[in-house]
Order: C-alpha cells, then sequence, then structure tokens
C-alpha cells in the first residue's frame, strides 16, 4: 500500500467506525422496547374503596378501558372542571360507553371518605367512581401511577393540595396507553374512548 492510499485508509476506517456507532446508538435510544417498558411503568395494583364503601382494587377494571385522575373534592377548579369534562366525554359515548368507568382517585384521604366522595360525585357521570382508602393505599397509587401530590398549608390553618392534573387512559388490560386529551369536543372524546372497548 502507497503512502497516499494509507493517509487516506485511516480517516477512512474511523469515519467506519463512527458511523457504526452512530447507528448503534440510533437503535439503542430508539428502539419501540424501551418506550413500551416506559408506559408499562404507568400504572399498577391498587387496594381502595370506592364511594359506597366497598373495597376495590385494579382488578375491578380488567376488561374495560377507562380513565383515571387524581384530585380532591376540596379541589377550587382543576378537579371539578376535569371531571365535568369527563362526564361530557361519557355521556357523549351513547349507549356504546355504558360499560366505561372514571376513576376519581382522591390525594386527600383525611378529608374525603366515601360519604364526602358519595355527594360530591352525585353531581357527575354516573360512571365516574370515586376511591379513597387510608394514607398508605393513597400513597401507593399515586406512586404508581408516577403521579404527585403536596400538601400546601393556608394562612387560615387550613391546607390544599397539588397535585397532578394528567388524566390517564389505561386499556383493558389496566395498561398505560397515554394522558387523555380532553382540549377538545366530547363527542372527539367519546369516539377515541369507543374505539378501545
Amino acid at each position: 500500500m502507497t503512502p497516499s492510499a494509507r493517509r487516506l485508509a485511516l480517516p477512512l476506517l474511523a469515519f467506519c467506525i463512527g458511523l457504526a456507532a452512530l447507528g448503534a446508538a440510533a437503535v439503542l435510544t430508539l428502539a419501540p422496547t424501551a418506550r413500551q417498558a416506559t408506559a408499562a411503568a404507568i400504572g399498577g395494583p391498587f387496594a381502595l374503596v370506592d364511594q359506597n364503601g366497598r373495597a376495590v382494587t385494579d382488578r375491578d377494571f380488567l376488561g374495560k378501558p377507562h380513565l383515571v385522575f387524581f384530585g380532591f373534592t376540596h379541589c377550587p377548579d382543576v378537579c371539578p372542571t376535569k371531571l365535568f369534562e369527563i362526564s361530557e366525554a361519557l355521556r357523549a359515548t351513547g349507549d356504546k360507553g355504558r360499560n366505561l368507568r372514571a376513576l376519581f382517585i382522591t390525594v386527600d384521604p383525611e378529608r374525603d371518605t366515601p360519604e364526602v366522595l358519595k355527594s360530591y360525585l352525585g353531581s357527575f357521570d354516573e360512571r365516574i367512581v370515586g376511591l379513597t382508602g387510608d394514607r398508605a393505599a393513597i400513597d401507593a397509587a399515586v406512586k404508581a401511577f408516577r403521579a404527585y401530590a403536596r400538601k400546601t398549608p393556608l394562612k387560615d390553618g387550613g391546607y390544599t393540595l397539588e397535585h397532578t392534573a394528567l388524566v390517564y387512559l389505561m386499556d383493558k388490560t389496566c395498561r398505560f396507553v397515554g394522558s387523555f386529551n380532553l382540549d377538545r369536543p366530547p363527542e372527539q372524546a367519546a369516539q377515541e374512548l369507543i374505539g378501545r372497548l
């Protein structure tokens, strides 16, 4: 090999090695299994109590797509707005969506007893199931859904809660599909829910 050919071969070899490394990095970064693992990590087993005082677990919702929303009954605006939007989407499903459910899991179990949840949810669609429990059970559900809730003291001695305002869409196997978009006409949201049946 001539000296000038050797000078050309070395940069060409370095370029080929760099290209191969870039390709490997792209495959590892963009592989679908990485995204599936992340989605599968949201949600999980829970054991709570519904607004009728009945013990409920995640297994009660197997076989049906459902929505999950974390909030609390003393929430001044975000929670009632989201629950109204969820109600409108459920109503727009008509008879096709009669088996759909939405879970409203409180992040304030100290105040949100089953009785309080039942009274509060009376203003919304009957397919919204209120869930509460002891602090450990609520914290476990919040953690399983990678949600967030933090108590913030108020000047009058009371408190409010900062919390995740995301509405989770879960499939028939209780696996996370994605966040459910309520910023659209209820009929469009309903079509997405019906499409998951």
